[in-house]
Parts: structure tokens; sequence; C-alpha cells
């Protein structure tokens, strides 16, 4: 009696060298295959192509790859997410037809007083002490995991100067405003989103002081269309300025984490968030150590880059808890850089975020 053949990666890329692409070629002679993961009978990958336009005409050529390998013995479940590395054309600029209503505009002095954002039951605000150690990363991932778990779920992306979560989360349009006061958000992966990053041009500078940012956050938490939500995860930017201020004084905020990547300098900065947070009142909820270990795709050697545990050791000298360790991983950062963020995957790396989307409902949110 005969066994259904085990998948392996060499019988994997054999069948991808048969889907044809536009051009010529197939997706593996042309190099578009990133992050495969052969799980048993779950295949996963990524095709990187050169820009959204190109992505957008390669939908029928990632249909024909879940297509093929569908067919392939011993294979259960199959997910190709798109990606591309370079930037979108920018659009032409086109007056708003007759009739449409004002357009929207961000920023300026904030209301004086509370605020409060009708139909949200709790507020979560997600900081770090220095940027580049995955902070937005760990917003879109866990809002994701949130969602995922039956949470209604939103996510602001209040790293003015910086806002990716469009990106992250897939989502370019513009959102829509009927009156030119209230935001209908877009919906991506079950998280109702927005981000100061989608009502400008991808490469347009915000040169704000700190009344117009304090203006925008509270624009972007208030005047958006929630409806009723059981959580909103609020990206902060690095740091402990004046959008840590606002959010932390004008709102009811829950609580915080706090992210930070292993190594002395980035704890250095963590903890002067976490003073932040403590000074404003805030409860910290845990730490959270993102790119903790590099697992080589190739050869499986597991190379703690930045160190080994230290934000678990200063969560314990701090009394703080310890949420969990994220790895460095390039399937990470190109299910990110696609607009589907791996916690919307059955990977094994988006599992370390639903455990510890499950670990806050438990135990800190419930």
């Amino acid at each position: 009696m005969s066994s259904t053949p085990t998948p392996t990666r060499e019988s994997i890329l054999a069948t991808l060298d048969t889907v044809e692409v536009p051009g010529g070629g197939s997706l593996v002679s042309r190099d578009l295959v990133r992050a495969l993961v052969v799980d048993g009978g779950n295949v996963r990958f990524v095709i990187e192509v050169e820009s959204p336009q190109v992505a957008q005409a390669m939908e029928p050529v990632r249909a024909a790859a879940e297509a093929a390998l569908g067919k392939q013995p011993g294979i259960a479940r199959v997910s190709v997410a798109m990606t591309a590395h370079g930037p979108a054309a920018k659009p032409a600029v086109k007056a708003p037809p007759a009739g449409e209503p004002p357009s929207l505009k961000i920023g300026g002095h904030p209301k004086p007083g509370p605020s409060t954002v009708p139909g949200v039951q709790r507020i979560l605000a997600i900081g770090s002490g220095k940027g580049g150690v995955g902070k937005s990363t760990v917003s879109a991932n866990l809002a994701v995991a949130m969602a995922r778990e039956g949470w209604k779920v939103g996510l602001v992306d209040a790293d003015i100067y910086g806002p990716s979560q469009g990106r992250m989360m897939g989502v370019t349009k513009r959102p829509a405003s009927p009156d030119g006061k209230t935001i209908i958000p877009p919906v991506a992966h079950g998280v109702r989103m927005i981000s100061l990053g989608l009502m400008m041009a991808e490469d347009e500078a915000v040169i704000w002081r700190g009344p117009m940012l304090m203006g925008a956050l509270q624009q972007l938490m208030t005047q958006v269309a929630w409806g009723d939500l059981d959580l909103l995860i609020v990206d902060m930017p690095p740091g402990t300025g004046d959008v840590q201020l606002t959010l932390c004084q004008k709102f009811d905020v829950t609580g915080a984490i706090v992210v930070s990547t292993p190594q002395d300098v980035a704890l250095l900065d963590a903890r002067k968030a976490l003073k932040a947070f403590e000074t404003l009142k805030t409860p910290v909820l845990g730490l959270v150590e993102n790119m903790s270990t590099f697992v080589c795709p190739k050869c499986g050697h597991e190379e703690h880059i930045f160190g080994d545990g230290g934000v678990q050791r200063e969560a314990e000298k701090q009394g703080i808890p310890f949420l969990g360790s994220l790895p460095l991983n390039v399937e990470t950062r190109l299910s990110g850089d696609g607009g589907v963020p791996v916690a919307a995957t059955d990977s094994a790396a988006g599992e370390a975020y639903r455990v510890m989307a499950r670990g806050l409902i438990d135990g800190f949110l419930a």
C-alpha cells in the first residue's frame, strides 16, 4: 500500500518552475519566489515583483501557482502573498467632482479638555523608546491576531512623521469622508484602520510643530467612525514626545505595551518609555522582545544577533509582565511589505502573535 508523498522544497520549486510569467520564464527562473516555507502539507511563500502595478498584473500568476500546487499530492493548503519592493507610480492629481464634500484637513491645534472615542471599550498604546525595533510590525500583527480571536479591533497609525500601517495592512485607498469631517476607516484583515499616510502622497514629508501633531492625533481618534470596538490599538511614534503626552492625557488609555530589541542600547531607551508611561499614569501591560533571534532559512542555524533575553530580564527587574519573544525572519518582513501581516496567515511566525493575543485577552484586557 503506497503512502502519499510528503512535499519537499525541491518538489515545490519544480512545480513553480512550470508556472509561466508575462514576458517569458517561470516564477523560479525569474527568481520571484521568496520566503518559501514547507510545513508538512502546508505550503506558503511570497511572490516579490518590482512595483504594485506589476503585482496587480501578476494576480493570475499567483492564482495559477496556487492551483498548480493544490494538485500536487501531499499538499493540503497553499498560501501565496504578493509584494512589491518598489513604490507605486504617483497618481495624477484631479480636481474633485462638482458636489463632492470638501477634502478632509488633518492637523491643527487640538480641542481643549479630555476627549472620548465613542463605541471604543479599550485603548491600547504600543510604544518604544527608540525607532527601528519593530513597533509598527508588532502593532499591525497584534491587531490582526486579536481580530482573528473574534474581537472587534481598530488600529490608529499615530506615528505621524513615519506612517507605515497603510503599506503593512495593504491599504492604499484614501479614506472616504461624506461630510469633510467624519472619516470612514478602511477595513483590512478584519481590522478597521486609519493612518495619516493614507491622506497624503507617499513621498510627502510631514513638517509640523507640536500643536499640529496633537491636533492630528485627536482627529484620527475622534473623527473616525469606528463603530463598536472591543479594542483600539494605537501605534505610537518612538520616544516620549507630544503624541504620547496627548494620547495619555486626553484619552482614557487602558494600558500600554513597550517593544524593544534585546541589546543594551535599545533597553536604555525602553526604560525611558516605561518611565514616561508611569509619569502619565498609564498602566504598562508588559514588555515585548522583538528580533529576539534569527534562524537561517537555509541551514536552520539560530543566532541571537541583538543579544539573548535582555527584555525578559528587564521585565523581571521592573516587575512588569513579559509578553513574549518575536523572532527576526524574512517571512515577517515580506508579509508586511506585501500588505498581508504574518498574523493573517497560519504560519509558525504568525503563531507567536496569536499566543500573545490570547494572553492579553485572558490576562489583561478581559
